[in-house]
């Protein structure tokens, strides 16, 4: 496979900022291969319905600016949806674990969770930040909107906190433990949250009571603020 070929489907699979130098490190090239790769991206997009952004050391995926209304609709049609189970256990993950990975959280369900965090930034009740340790993956914690639609000033004070959040630690390093068998691989959201209930076994009982705190909320359909 071309360079360019394995750029592009990292970056896919990422879909999100990748620093030039870590696509160096994963591809075991140099960093002048690297940018001659990015460089036949850029070509092979210009009149497509994608383009490659890139921001200072970073680069990502993203949809041409041509197709701008067409995304606009379809953000729409998904802010006029409930945000639904998987919606509700990827914010009880967050609020109770975060801030975390998306790796982290994918890892906790049992299924890749980037379209459910896509929407869920995009309604205004997770934010990405930059990891403060200095780590070049970044985090996802609540926003401020949420906490204030659950009534609480801050994640620590929601129910049960320290009990669900030592269940959660439990439970990733209980899948790590080689006696337990190795995790399922991962799916996407929407086909695979049949899997996930089975994959929880006897965890249920510490997300469902996670999950209606959640639950017991009207959260936010549309959020106004541009998000990146």
């Amino acid at each position: 496979m071309e360079l360019s070929a394995r750029v592009e489907a990292l970056l896919f699979y990422k879909a999100e900022p990748v620093a030039i130098d870590r696509l160096v490190v994963m591809l075991g090239v140099s960093k002048e291969e690297i940018m001659a790769a990015l460089e036949v991206l850029r070509a092979r997009y210009d009149g497509t319905g994608l383009s490659l952004m890139q921001n200072g050391e970073e680069v990502m995926l993203a949809t041409a600016s041509g197709a701008s209304e067409l995304i606009e609709t379809l953000i729409k049609e998904e802010l006029s949806r409930e945000i639904g189970k998987a919606g509700i256990e990827t914010l009880s993950i967050v609020l109770y674990r975060g801030p975390v990975t998306r790796s982290e959280i994918d890892y906790v369900r049992g299924v890749n969770s980037n379209f459910m965090l896509r929407a869920l930034m995009t309604r205004g009740l997770v934010e990405r930040v930059a990891d403060p340790a200095g780590g070049r993956v970044p985090l996802y914690r609540p926003t401020f909107e949420l906490l204030s639609h659950l009534g609480v000033t801050r994640a620590e004070d929601l129910p049960d906190y320290e009990a669900v959040r030592e269940e959660l630690v439990a439970f990733e390093a209980g899948k790590e433990d080689p006696a337990l068998g190795t995790p399922a691989p991962m799916h996407s959201d929407e086909t695979a949250i049949d899997q996930h209930e089975e994959m929880m076994g006897a965890d249920e009982e510490e997300f469902a009571a996670m999950e209606e705190v959640i639950a017991q909320e009207e959260l936010p359909q549309e959020h106004h603020e541009e998000t990146t």
